[in-house]
C-alpha cells in the first residue's frame, strides 16, 4: 500500500512502532529528519549552546536574574510575620530580644500589641510593594532579551539556510523554512524564561524556604527533602522521553507547512491535473497525524502532572500531621506551625511548577536541538575574500565540460556520467 493511500491512523500506528524500536520511519511523512540522524545532546550541552547564543546580552541576563533573586527573597518576608502575629501579638509569648531592640530604635514598644500588629502589617505591605516593582523591572528586561534572542536566532537561521545546498533547500521547501524560522526560532527565544528565568526563581525560593524550614525544625525539613528524589525520578523517566516526541511534532509541522506552500505556489499545475481533492486529502491526513502525535504527548505530560498533583497534597498532609503532633507535645508553638506551613507551600510551589512546566521546557529544548542541527549542516558558495571582478572584454563567454560526473546527495544513481 503506497504512502498516499495510508490513513493517519495507520501512519500513527507505524510511528508508535518506530518509537518502540520495531519499525522503520522511512514511510512516515517527516522521515527525512530521522534518516539524517540526530545528535544526542544532553541538558548541560544544550544549556552551554544556549548561553553562547546569549553572547553580548549577559549584562541584561544578570540584571534580570539579580532582580528576580531580590524579589523572590522579599516574597519570603510576609510568612515570617505570621509567627510574630500568632505568638507575640495574639499569644502571650515575649518577642525575641534582638527584635525588641530593633523596634525600640524606631520608636515602637514591644509591649504594645496594637503597635506591634501595625508594624507587622506595614512590613508586609512594604515588602510586597518592593517585590512587585523589582520583579516587574526584571521581567521587562527578560522579555526584551527574549525578543532579541528570537531576532538573532532567526537571522542566523536565514543566513545559513540561504546558503545550504540546493537539494537540501528543496527538501525543506519554502513553507518548511518559514516554519523553522517562525516556530523553532521563536521557541528558542522563549527558553530565556523556560530554561533560565523560571528555574532560577524556583531554585532561589526553594533554597530560601529550606533554610527557614531548617531553622524551624530540621525533622520537618527531612520530610520535605524526600520529595526531591521524586522530582529527579520524574525527569529521568518521563521528561527525557518527551523531547524526541516534540521534535517529531515539529518535523511534521514543517512538512505540513512545506506541502501547503508548495501546493499554492503551483496551483496552476494542481488545477491543470485536477489534483485538488488529492492534495486536500494529503493535507488533512498529515494534519490528523500531527494531531495524534500531539495528543500522545499530552497524555505523557498529564501523567507527570497527575503524579505531582497527588504527591504534593499527600506530603503536605503528612507534614501537617507531624507538625500538629509537635505542637501538642509543646515542642513547637502554633506560630511556628503556621509559619512552617506557609513556607512549606512556598517550597512545594516551585517543585510543582518545575514538574508541570517540564513538557513546555522540553518542547523548547527540542526546538533548540533542531536549530543546532540545521546550523551544523554544511553550506556552499561562501563569500570569498579572493574574488576578482571579470572584465567583459577579456571573457571568451564559453564553458567547456570535461568528464563531468554528478549525482544528488543521498541518491545512488548518477544524474550525469562522463559528460564532455
Amino acid at each position: 500500500m503506497g504512502l498516499h493511500r495510508r490513513s493517519s491512523r495507520q501512519l500513527f500506528r507505524e510511528y508508535l512502532g518506530v518509537l518502540r524500536g520495531r519499525g522503520s520511519a522511512h514511510r512516515l511523512p517527516f522521515s527525512a529528519e530521522r534518516r539524517r540522524g540526530r545528535r544526542q545532546r544532553g541538558g548541560l550541552q544544550l544549556l552551554a549552546e544556549f548561553l553562547r547564543l546569549l553572547r553580548g546580552q549577559y549584562a541584561a541576563l544578570a540584571y534580570a536574574l539579580g532582580t528576580l533573586t531580590l524579589a523572590t527573597c522579599l516574597a519570603l518576608v510576609p510568612p515570617a510575620t505570621t509567627k510574630v502575629v500568632v505568638d507575640n501579638v495574639l499569644g502571650d509569648r515575649p518577642l525575641a530580644e534582638p527584635f525588641v531592640r530593633l523596634l525600640r530604635r524606631v520608636g515602637i514598644s514591644a509591649a504594645d500589641r496594637g503597635s506591634l500588629l501595625v508594624a507587622c502589617v506595614l512590613v508586609v505591605i512594604v515588602a510586597s510593594m518592593l517585590r512587585v516593582a523589582i520583579h516587574l523591572s526584571g521581567r521587562w528586561v527578560a522579555t526584551r532579551l527574549t525578543k532579541r534572542v528570537q531576532i538573532r536566532v532567526r537571522k542566523r537561521l536565514f543566513e545559513h539556510v540561504i546558503r545550504l545546498p540546493l537539494y537540501r533547500v528543496q527538501q525543506l521547501r519554502s513553507g518548511g523554512v518559514a516554519s523553522v524560522l517562525r516556530e523553532d526560532g521563536g521557541a528558542v527565544g522563549e527558553l530565556v524564561f523556560a530554561m533560565l528565568y523560571n528555574p532560577w526563581r524556583a531554585v532561589v525560593q526553594l533554597v530560601g524556604s529550606l533554610v527557614i524550614l531548617a531553622w524551624v525544625d530540621w525533622r520537618l525539613l527531612l520530610g520535605t527533602l524526600g520529595l526531591l528524589p521524586a522530582l529527579y525520578l520524574a525527569h529521568r523517566t518521563w521528561v527525557r522521553r518527551i523531547r524526541p516526541l516534540y521534535r517529531d511534532i515539529r518535523a511534521q509541522r514543517e512538512h505540513i507547512d512545506g506541502h501547503a506552500t508548495e501546493v499554492f505556489a503551483g496551483i496552476r499545475v494542481v488545477r491543470g491535473f485536477a489534483r485538488e481533492r488529492a492534495e486536500t486529502w494529503r493535507y488533512v491526513r498529515n494534519t490528523n497525524l500531527m494531531t495524534r502525535q500531539e495528543l500522545f504527548v499530552w497524555w505523557w505530560s498529564r501523567i507527570l502532572e497527575a503524579v505531582w498533583e497527588a504527591l504534593i497534597p499527600l506530603g503536605s498532609a503528612a507534614l501537617l500531621l507531624y507538625g500538629g503532633w509537635r505542637v501538642l507535645q509543646g515542642a513547637l508553638t502554633l506560630g511556628d506551625l503556621m509559619m512552617f506551613l506557609a513556607y512549606l507551600l512556598m517550597l512545594l510551589e516551585p517543585l510543582a511548577v518545575l514538574a508541570q512546566s517540564s513538557a513546555q521546557f522540553q518542547n523548547g529544548l527540542s526546538a533548540l536541538d533542531r536549530v543546532l542541527d540545521l546550523l551544523a549542516e554544511p553550506v556552499e558558495m561562501l563569500p570569498s575574500r579572493g574574488r576578482r571582478p571579470l572584465n567583459r572584454s577579456s571573457v571568451r563567454g564559453r564553458i567547456e565540460l570535461q568528464d563531468v560526473w554528478f549525482r544528488y546527495p543521498e541518491q545512488p544513481l548518477w544524474a550525469l556520467q562522463a559528460v564532455t
